[in-house]
């Protein structure tokens, strides 16, 4: 017996249902999970045992300090842990507004502008930022500013960035509607993060829209808005599919940028956040909806290339 059942026999249904999606990965899965702010390889192995003892299946980590703050050799072991593992990495690309030496992103209205790149300086930094990591085998970015997300769709293009990597846009640039969701794909973005609060309505209205990837934090970080929606996991994916379903964690410190002062702290964030995804496939089973989880290094993830 399931809640629905027993609201049905009342003749209640808790809200219309929303369109479900008929699009899929390239390996005919419905959703994939992501671990995010995995911010160096000491974390990203403690994530990775935390998913083996719970047995789950992670698809992608990704980072929010920068790569331009990890070392050749912090970069290169983060590929070798993601292709030894068949787990995209992303990882974000700096430097952004927020850290430069203006303040309009700290600002009463400046959180819009976070991710942002400030000049054509900064534009510089953040190309040769992605090219030192594709130089240490790593094939997925998360991109925030939409200047360079087009100049590096349009490298990849023309055959200066591999084939393979992946450009995930940033929570930062989140689209709340249909037009903006396709424009982002359209510019280059190979999967796209939603705002966390989205409804199902408004997440079946960007599925009609595009077959791009959806990111949705089910669980959000208290800076994105603290939601926490795992057990709506099920739902959430039967519209929005194709998407990776990710789970930030709510009254956790922020660990933007990270490093060796905040590194037990950071490990122990990722465990909790494997935990909640452990949580939430529980939720996905009781649901009793037939949707299907990518297997390590499937079709169309960002697997390291060490």
């Amino acid at each position: 017996m399931t809640g629905a059942d027993v609201l049905a026999r009342h003749g209640v249904t808790p809200e219309p249902s929303a369109a479900v999606s008929t699009v899929r990965f390239p390996d005919g899965a419905h959703y994939r999970i992501e671990i995010p702010s995995v911010e160096g390889p000491a974390v990203f192995l403690a994530a990775v045992e935390a998913a083996v003892a719970a047995g789950v299946t992670v698809n992608r980590v990704s980072q929010g300090s920068g790569a331009m703050l990890l070392a050749k050799a912090e970069l290169a072991e983060m590929a070798r842990i993601g292709a030894d593992n068949g787990i995209e990495v992303s990882l974000f690309v700096g430097p952004r507004e927020e850290w430069d030496t203006g303040r309009s992103a700290v600002a009463a209205d400046g959180p819009a502008l976070a991710g942002q790149l400030r000049g054509a300086r900064q534009l510089r930094y953040a190309i040769d930022d992605v090219l030192r990591g594709v130089e240490q085998g790593i094939r997925g970015f998360l991109v925030a500013d939409t200047g360079l997300l087009q100049l590096l769709a349009e490298m990849q293009a023309a055959g200066e960035i591999p084939e393979s990597v992946v450009w995930k846009v940033s929570a930062a640039a989140a689209p709340s509607n249909p037009v903006s969701l396709r424009q982002l794909e359209r510019i280059g973005g190979s999967t796209v993060n939603v705002p966390s609060d989205v409804t199902l309505g408004q997440l079946a209205e960007m599925r009609a829209a595009t077959s791009v990837p959806i990111d949705l934090y089910v669980e959000a970080p208290d800076g994105l808005g603290g939601v926490v929606r795992g057990h709506e996991a099920a739902d959430l994916i039967a519209v929005a599919a194709p998407m990776f379903v990710k789970f930030g964690l709510r009254n956790s410190r922020p660990l933007y940028p990270s490093g060796l002062h905040v590194a037990d702290e950071a490990a122990a964030i990722a465990r909790e956040k494997v935990h909640r995804a452990a949580v939430a496939l529980e939720w996905i089973a009781r649901s009793g909806l037939p949707l299907t989880q990518s297997r390590p290094g499937a079709k169309g993830l960002g697997i390291p290339e060490p």
